[in-house]
């Protein structure tokens, strides 16, 4: 039986748990029977540049309901359900807000449809990434990115499509995204890794929930940077030094602002913002979002 619900949130800033807006859209029988979609007062402050990628800002949220005001119905509607969400940053996001306003968490059981397109499609997309707007475009779904609801209604047809392709249930898919898979590619990456491990200083984790993402550091965080850059890897990150093309994680620390020349952010968090207004798919987390992040790694 292919039921479940599929969640993609907007926040408001860097931090995940500023979640401004919330899209549900809730599949029966293989079909999407039913969404809902809010607005969300995050009360927190509103980036410009989250509010140029998603288009919501203060006066949009000013009368909408804080997320303590909409738990009763996001109960209802989820409640012992298995929930997807692309990749394990809208979870991040909505357990931590949960936290923030000492909230019972979301009794559901998460599904990353991620982790489902490698396994449905190993080969496909190794080389273009696991992103929402790569896999939807080679899947041919069409969709209007960075709004709440028409994510989590792509998230949904990715999972139906990965269904039907490899003709199992969304419950056989709880397990089977816990295997691990390699590409052709990876396999020969993994291959010269073997050869190169003497050398290494440190190797991402190939059966980590975050492998095949790219993370650099910019700021000061709690945690001395080596042990940072070694959970990361743990995760299944490969850890870099400088922003580029090849960057997909970026963490945000407290700012040193008489080392940023007059400029509200790093060079390396405008870079990737740059980038991001390019194309490319970057994520900028918090330390807190990444400390949630690699939690889940050990899970």
């Amino acid at each position: 039986m292919l039921t479940f619900n599929a969640i993609d949130v907007e926040t408001a800033n860097a931090d995940r748990a500023s979640i401004c807006q919330i899209g549900i859209a809730h599949v029966r029988d293989g079909q999407i029977a039913e969404h809902w979609q809010t607005l969300i007062n995050p009360e927190d402050w509103f980036d410009p540049w989250n509010t140029s990628i998603h288009g919501i800002d203060e006066s949009d949220v000013e009368e909408s309901p804080a997320l303590p005001e909409v738990r009763d119905e996001l109960r209802r509607r989820l409640r012992g359900s298995i929930l997807v969400s692309h990749t394990s940053f809208d979870r991040v996001a909505f357990e931590r807000a949960m936290q923030r306003y000492d909230l019972e968490q979301l009794r559901v059981t998460w599904l990353d449809s991620a982790k489902i397109v490698r396994r449905a499609w190993p080969e496909k997309f190794a080389r273009r990434g696991w992103g929402l707007k790569n896999v939807a475009s080679e899947l041919g779904i069409s969709f209007q990115h960075h709004n709440a609801l028409e994510d989590a209604r792509a998230a949904a047809q990715i999972v139906l499509r990965a269904c039907r392709e490899r003709r199992i249930g969304i419950e056989e898919w709880l397990s089977e995204v816990n295997s691990p898979i390699f590409t052709t590619t990876e396999r020969k990456a993994e291959a010269r890794k073997g050869a190169l491990q003497q050398s290494e200083r440190r190797a991402a984790n190939p059966l980590g929930p975050l492998y095949g993402e790219c993370i650099e550091f910019t700021g000061q965080i709690s945690i001395p940077r080596p042990e940072a850059a070694d959970m990361a890897a743990h995760a299944g990150c490969s850890v870099k030094t400088g922003v580029s093309g090849k960057t997909t994680l970026l963490v945000v620390g407290v700012q040193n602002m008489d080392r940023l020349a007059g400029y509200g952010k790093s060079t390396k968090h405008r870079k990737a913002e740059a980038l991001i207004d390019q194309g490319k798919s970057i994520r900028i987390l918090s330390e807190q979002d990444f400390k949630a992040l690699v939690a889940l790694a050990a899970e």
